[in-house]
């Protein structure tokens, strides 16, 4: 059951037991957010896509005196990209598996990420209350995934709940403070503060505007602070409820206003004693940014692109799903994010769309009316999405439409011709017997004799019986006004065909 960041392994000699940092995971409508809503006593609501107070990234519970805190992630992509970024971001990983549908394809890839991550797992299977759960079964499901619990003879804790009524909470609740203790995690509050950006977005009021996670030692306000991308001074310290504080103590989430600019969600932030000191972190450490442009792929100019412009709610929010696009399949169809940014769309989002002829793709965001005009009137589509799940499963089948029509032939009908009656400079007339399918009005012609290709045509008009028909059937003997070229002879076979368009799946 061991995992956690290095931090509780700290040597120094000022350590001190510290709140276990969890992330919560899971298929999309599982119950992740009703499970974080129902433990921090606000309303429970309806689905998964609502809840979360925006902004924050990660909050405080308290159980039975002691602390734990959950980080506020929006789906594991988002953990994984903060994990790519600073590792050991969470100590203990929650994984929610609905125990009336069991494993789904997102509780396979977070258990992954939760290996990956070197976090301990707890299982909880969820909707208790629903008639279906068979939990014993879901159990079952997760031995193929390696995750074996207790129940099984396993080392993974597991509980049984229900989000909706609460049952079981509390006991998730005990087994998380129990694997705490067992991981022993510490805490130095002597040394300067480190630890990963959760959250960061521009307030329009405050300037740059951060939510970090304290992994070791402490942040005091009017502390020295810098990322690899940013410095500046804690102007502001605030806990998750928007409350003044002093100092953020080691597992602590704290909302800073101070930064020079909006650091990057995942940066590793330290601590300084003065501010040449933190711009040579700075300097040293420095990264170049990956350009908006190209935050999906790199561009072959042997495929075709599919551009979209990328406006997300929080940073946090678009790093993640700017993560997630750069794993779609990319082997016919390049994706493109020629920009990518926070806040509502705007005129210029439209305008940039219709001169790269990109989709504006939007998460947990508003149009401004006058840009959805303007979309309109240019013909720019705006799609707004509030699950990244949905999201991405959106893009991808976006971008199948958006390939090149694939040009399929199918052959409907082949006749042998039995006597050829005129031969004019680009038409004949012909009889013979259909011995495949059926002839149409119409359709094009290939004239073979043999094995060699004499050249090619369509059906002008067909008769039975000198009459004129629309289709002809295998068996039948018909005759064929023939346009096109090469020369018929008896004994030629002339197969039809149609050319149609392959469709791609549709949203």
């Amino acid at each position: 059951m061991g995992g956690g960041n290095a931090n509780k392994n700290s040597k120094t000699a000022n350590l001190a037991a510290r709140p276990p940092v969890v992330v919560v995971m899971g298929h999309v409508d599982h119950g992740k957010t009703s499970l974080l809503d129902y433990i921090r006593h606000t309303d429970v609501i309806a689905q998964e896509s609502g809840g979360i107070t925006q902004h924050v990234g990660a909050y405080e519970a308290e159980h039975k005196g002691k602390k734990i805190t959950f980080l506020d992630t929006p789906g594991h992509e988002a953990f994984s990209a903060m994990r790519s970024r600073g590792a050991g971001v969470a100590d203990i990983a929650v994984l929610v598996v609905a125990a009336d549908e069991g494993v789904k394809e997102q509780t396979k890839e977070a258990i992954v990420h939760a290996k990956r991550a070197n976090a301990a797992i707890i299982v909880a299977f969820n909707k208790m209350d629903k008639p279906g759960a068979i939990p014993a079964k879901v159990a079952q499901e997760l031995i193929k995934q390696d995750v074996v619990v207790e129940s099984l003879g396993g080392k993974v804790p597991a509980v049984e709940l229900s989000a909706k009524t609460g049952k079981g909470v509390n006991e998730l609740l005990d087994l998380i403070l129990l694997v705490a203790e067992m991981e022993e995690l510490k805490g130095d509050i002597n040394k300067p503060a480190e630890g990963v950006v959760v959250e960061a977005y521009l307030d329009s009021k405050r300037g740059p505007t951060a939510t970090l996670l304290v992994l070791d030692g402490a942040l005091k306000a009017g502390d020295i602070m810098a990322t690899p991308s940013t410095a500046g001074k804690a102007k502001i310290l605030q806990d998750f409820q928007y409350r003044n504080i002093s100092i953020a103590l080691p597992s602590a989430p704290v909302v800073v206003v101070g930064f020079e600019n909006a650091p990057q969600v995942g940066e590793v932030f330290k601590s300084f004693p003065d501010m040449d000191s933190a711009l040579g972190y700075l300097e040293k450490k420095a990264r170049k940014a990956v350009p908006e442009g190209e935050a999906a792929a790199v561009v072959d100019s042997g495929k075709k692109t599919f551009n979209i412009i990328l406006k997300a709610d929080v940073q946090g929010s678009l790093g993640a799903i700017q993560e997630v696009l750069k794993g779609l399949p990319q082997d016919n169809i390049v994706l493109r994010v020629i920009s990518g940014g926070v806040g509502e769309i705007t005129e210029n989002d439209v305008q940039l769309a219709g001169s790269a002829k990109a989709m504006i793709i939007g998460f947990r965001i508003k149009s401004g009316k006058h840009a959805v005009d303007v979309a309109e009137r240019a013909g720019v589509r705006v799609v707004i999405f509030e699950v990244i799940y949905e999201l991405i499963q959106g893009v991808r089948k976006f971008m199948e439409r958006s390939r090149e029509p694939q040009i399929i032939r199918r052959d409907v009908g082949k006749l042998k011709v039995l006597v050829v009656f005129i031969q004019d400079q680009n038409r004949q007339i012909v009889g013979g017997r259909i011995i495949a399918g059926e002839l149409q009005k119409g359709l094009r012609l290939e004239v073979w004799r043999g094995e060699d290709f004499i050249g090619k045509g369509k059906i002008v008009n067909l008769q039975k019986d000198k009459k004129d028909i629309g289709k002809g059937k295998v068996g039948e003997e018909v005759g064929i006004l023939y346009e096109g070229e090469g020369r018929i002879a008896e004994g030629d076979i002339l197969t039809a065909f149609v050319q149609e368009q392959q469709r791609f799946g549709e949203i």
